[in-house]
């Protein structure tokens, strides 16, 4: 198998990352067809984690890191390093001192389906990580990969140069040639969404709101003002044993 890196990917327009960004993963996800969303154990190593990014990729060994060295190499400050093993791991492949040699070269995240260790020290760097595990398992430094192909991490297809958002909620995955209409998209999806949140704050009902009585009748819900009696002895009974 051909192993390479690949210096050089296109990258989105830096004001539509940042569009992205404010919209947040679960409304992302919503604006381009419930697409795109990783797997849920996919998880940030602090709460109030949040980064969008151009995708620089990663595949490599599992239990090996080398890969994610060369990566650095290759991103620009504003990249997000997403690393997909080639087989299933939850090893710690990714620790504070990779996390010191990312912030000196402005990434400002990875997403990782494997594991991650020193997530005290991550997180006192403010460098955000999702993972799919944490372990202190170390690793070693001996097995080719690749960098910026695609891969899939965590059930999603990522190509090289993509726009990651993650967050509290997860990670999803926008193609690039898609953001700049899922950021419109999305954008309108916000709007309508303040307009609904004022509506229900001021204590209108979903159901109204959304005409899902209209639902519930189709379904054949019914409307009660209590449980009868006939309804009621018979549960009891089932209960107790006894009415056999």
């Amino acid at each position: 198998m051909s192993h390479k890196v690949v210096r050089c990917i296109e990258r989105p327009d830096a004001e539509i990352v940042g569009a992205l960004s404010h919209l947040g993963v679960a409304t992302v996800h919503e604006a381009q067809g419930r697409t795109g969303l990783m797997r849920p154990y996919m998880r940030p190593i602090y709460a109030t984690a949040k980064i969008s990014g151009p995708a620089v990729t990663v595949s490599c060994h599992p239990g090996d890191n080398l890969m994610i060295h060369a990566a650095i190499e290759v991103c620009r400050p504003g990249d997000i390093i997403v690393a997909s093993p080639t087989s299933e791991s939850t090893d710690g492949m990714f620790g504070e001192l990779l996390g010191v040699s990312c912030i000196a070269h402005g990434i400002v995240g990875l997403v990782i389906d494997a594991g991650v260790r020193d997530t005290a020290e991550l997180t006192g760097l403010q460098f955000p990580v999702w993972s799919k595990a944490i372990s202190a398992q170390g690793t070693v430094k001996a097995s080719a990969g690749s960098v910026n192909i695609p891969v899939i991490c965590a059930g999603a297809l990522v190509n090289p140069g993509d726009v990651v958002i993650a967050d509290a909620d997860g990670v999803v995955v926008v193609p690039r040639s898609q953001a700049v209409d899922v950021s419109r998209l999305g954008q309108q999806r916000r709007a309508k969404e303040e307009k609904t949140r004022e509506r229900l704050s001021k204590g209108e009902l979903g159901v109204d709101f959304y005409g899902l009585r209209a639902k519930l009748a189709e379904l054949g819900v019914e409307y009660v003002d209590h449980l009868s009696n006939e309804s009621g002895e018979r549960t009891l009974a089932s209960r107790t044993g006894q009415g056999d």
